[in-house]
């Protein structure tokens, strides 16, 4: 029980210690000291805030979902800067895309707009305010129902593996 409480969310300990070990760019044991510090101090002051934490249904899932979104975002890179650089402007076709979600936690719903965001290329913008459809623009595509399945399928599908 005291464990519990010096680490009340474990995997956020240690996220916000590497997350610090990466900003400051430069490994000491000071660095590391203060990183442990803010990976405990963090989520003891904030636990009061998470009373239902979500659980992980398959944590190498979460690991499968990094790669894939980590992979798409080359991708994605690559396929911006071309447009960017190659295409004319009279044949960009931007897109506004309604996706339905199958999604119910608002974790996973989060995580599946922050990957949308973060895939070059795809923003998203708004979220229905049922919780119930994510509102996606796209900078260059021909078939708006191309990007709904692939963001169903690529990210929603192992979401909802993750947080049942």
């Amino acid at each position: 029980m005291l464990l519990r409480r010096i680490f009340p969310h474990p995997l956020l300990t240690l996220t916000l210690t590497v997350v610090w070990l990466m900003l400051v760019n430069k490994f000491t044991l000071g660095n590391l000291f203060l990183g442990v510090v803010f990976g405990v101090f963090i989520p003891a002051v904030t636990a009061p805030y998470w009373p239902n934490r979500p659980k992980l249904g398959a944590p190498l899932m979460a690991l499968e979902y990094v790669v894939v979104v980590l992979w798409d975002i080359i991708v994605a890179n690559v396929t911006v800067a071309k447009i960017v650089l190659f295409k004319p402007e009279r044949d960009i076709h931007s897109q506004w895309v309604v996706v339905p979600l199958e999604l119910t936690s608002p974790e996973a719903i989060t995580v599946l707009a922050g990957t949308v965001t973060m895939t070059p290329g795809t923003v998203s913008a708004t979220l229905s305010s049922d919780g119930g459809a994510l509102l996606v623009h796209c900078l260059h595509r021909d078939d708006p129902d191309e990007v709904c399945h692939d963001i169903k399928t690529r990210y929603e599908r192992r979401l909802k593996e993750i947080f049942p």
